[in-house]
């Protein structure tokens, strides 16, 4: 019969015996959580590759030299360096700045539409990051569970042996269920640190965000002003 483990180089052969003896000794709770840790990587990836889609680390430099240009009153050359980025940072820049030039919204009106805008680009960029909270929350729970079933049966057995309880049997029952603690808690760990770090860099993005909204509109607002007290003269 065919083995595809024996046709498979010494090292990595051995590594994934190792795997299989693991995953088998552990039960169905250390399954649940091999299958948690695959999405995990899986959602770690896809939440950086959007990250990077998003501009989340290229610094915002075209949008501040846009939003320079419309400290300048260059409206159009401002419009037209946005026009074709499409971080996050580029599209509320953008999205302010056509509200704001908008004859027919008001001051208030051209702030709620781009808070609008503001929300729904927040959104997608904390896209994911409730699936990483509750990896982080269920995995050492699902340890947990393996290792509590796992004494239940640890100690079954050793109430049906008697007085022929062998101590041995019992402490190998206790290690095997303790591996599934462990696992849970090697899965929560990087969860955990991940989704740290992506709301640190979201919270990142929603503050160059708002300050880039901002500077556009008390640019516009005192322009109002100068205009209003050029009338009054």
């Amino acid at each position: 019969m065919f083995n595809l483990v024996d046709h498979l180089p010494s090292g990595f052969a051995s590594a994934v015996s190792g795997a299989w003896q693991f995953l088998v000794l552990g039960g169905p709770a250390i399954w649940a959580i091999g299958a948690v840790s695959v999405i995990m990587v899986a959602l770690i990836l896809w939440k950086i590759a959007r990250l990077l889609a998003f501009g989340a680390w290229s610094g915002g430099r075209q949008t501040e030299r846009a939003v320079a240009l419309w400290d300048q009153g260059r409206e159009a050359e401002a419009l037209a360096l946005l026009e074709r980025r499409h971080s996050l940072r580029a599209r509320l820049a953008r999205a302010a700045m056509k509200a704001r030039r908008d004859p027919g919204l008001s001051t208030e009106a051209a702030e709620a539409e781009t808070a609008r805008v503001a929300r729904a680009l927040l959104a997608q960029a904390r896209g994911g990051l409730r699936g990483l909270e509750l990896i982080a929350t269920i995995a050492p729970l699902l340890g947990l569970l393996g290792t509590v079933l796992g004494m239940i049966a640890a100690f079954q057995a050793l109430q049906e042996a008697g007085a022929r309880a062998d101590p041995a049997t019992l402490a190998g029952g206790i290690w095997e269920a303790l591996l599934t603690t462990a696992a849970g808690m090697a899965v929560a760990i990087p969860a955990s640190v991940s989704l740290v770090w992506f709301e640190a860099v979201v919270d990142r993005l929603r503050h160059d965000m708002e300050d880039a909204a901002t500077r556009i509109f008390l640019r516009s607002r005192a322009k109002g002003r100068a205009a209003l007290a050029a009338a009054a003269e």
